[in-house]
């Protein structure tokens, strides 16, 4: 499953959210793409009270705080 990650720099739980999916990536197919929401404006309007964001095909899966379990059951 490829999906995209939104954050910005100093995002706590956004470094959080990329370090529990690292961690998914180990056991299931996962891989994405990060986006700077700060670079890109439709981004940074559309998420900047939501980040860290999972998406997949324009559709959100997960946002805020995202755990371990929360990727997996995407899964």
């Amino acid at each position: 499953m490829h999906v995209t990650l939104y954050t910005k720099p100093g995002c706590h739980l956004c470094d959080e959210a990329e370090l529990m999916m690292k961690l998914a990536q180990e056991d299931f197919p996962l891989t994405w793409t990060t986006v700077n929401i700060e670079t890109d404006d439709k981004s940074h309007e559309k998420y900047m009270l939501m980040i860290p964001v999972i998406e997949k095909e324009g559709e959100v899966l997960l946002f805020g705080s995202i755990g371990y379990v929360d990727i997996i059951d995407l899964f």
